[in-house]
């Protein structure tokens, strides 16, 4: 909450930016100078109905069982979003109970799902994990994030793409909406789950990779990707303007299925078939080279 209330800008609750409200000896809540970015815990605590005492124990992690009606007004007056608000909610509900340890995630991609990949070429489309591993995918799919083949299965992160790929800023037009939303669904992750191994040890080497990913880090933003059109800068096929759908996999502990898309007889549908036709089969990746591993063992 503290990393939200210094992003709320006062004009946002109709402080002057200047000035706000602060506490004086025997006067209560005053007008002075505002020397920190945002709100201060005082303005927020008095836009949230609730004392300035309770607000601090709840953003220095004091107080663990804020109630729903608690947790409503502090989304309200920090203007947080549908999914914003859903994750404050989580947040809240971890810290009252003792969470229970989740199981490792899977990697392993239903037979199913394969066929799907198979059925939408040569659309582009791919299953990840819930930490953005690439987990399997469609001749396009791997075609369509320039670079990424050239990486070994283990590596292929989309997450890992967006920071660290020398591509990517090229490849990807609209590169700062899909960069925040990476690191919105990690820190989402982070808030219900912060000590799963596969989501500390990519945080921990984009933090120390790279200075971007730490900033959206610390901004504790977690607003999803827009299902919005996307565009393409490709180094062989040239522009590419598609749209996309991510959905999640039941029975699939959080894998979801992404898939770029045009309509058949446009240029875009024809760079597709391009990209489709330059892989040709259908891959896995991290499942895949842990099964070659395990075979090389036995």
């Amino acid at each position: 909450m503290g990393a939200r209330r210094t992003q709320t800008a006062p004009e946002q609750v109709g402080l002057k930016a200047g000035t706000g409200l602060r506490r004086t000896r025997g006067l209560g809540r005053t007008p002075g100078p505002r020397r920190t970015p945002g709100l201060r815990r005082e303005e927020l605590a008095t836009l949230a109905g609730i004392s300035i005492d309770y607000y601090v124990r709840l953003e220095r992690g004091k107080e663990t069982h804020p109630g729903p009606t608690v947790v409503d007004a502090l989304a309200r007056a920090l203007f947080l979003d549908a999914s914003e608000h859903r994750h404050l909610r989580e947040l809240a509900s971890r810290a009252a109970y003792a969470p229970v340890a989740p199981p490792a995630p899977g990697h392993t991609v239903r037979p199913q799902l394969l066929a799907l990949l198979e059925s939408v070429r040569p659309n582009a489309a791919y299953v990840v994990s819930r930490t953005l591993d690439l987990l399997a995918f469609n001749p396009g799919a791997l075609g369509l994030f320039a670079g990424l083949a050239d990486w070994p299965p283990s590596l292929r992160n989309f997450a890992r793409y967006a920071f660290l790929h020398p591509l990517a800023r090229d490849v990807l037009d609209d590169w700062d909406e899909q960069a925040r939303a990476c690191v919105g669904r990690l820190r989402a992750l982070a808030g219900t789950e912060p000590d799963a191994p596969d989501l500390a040890d990519l945080v921990g080497e984009l933090l120390a990779k790279s200075p971007d990913f730490a900033d959206l880090w610390n901004r504790f933003d977690v607003k999803p990707h827009a299902p919005d059109p996307k565009t393409f800068h490709h180094p062989d096929v040239g522009n590419l303007h598609l749209g996309n759908e991510s959905m999640p996999l039941e029975h699939s502990q959080k894998q979801r299925f992404v898939v770029f898309f045009a309509e058949p007889g446009t240029s875009d549908h024809d760079k597709l078939i391009l990209l489709d036709a330059e892989r040709g089969e259908l891959g896995l990746d991290v499942e895949e080279e842990r099964l070659s591993r395990r075979r090389a063992a036995d």
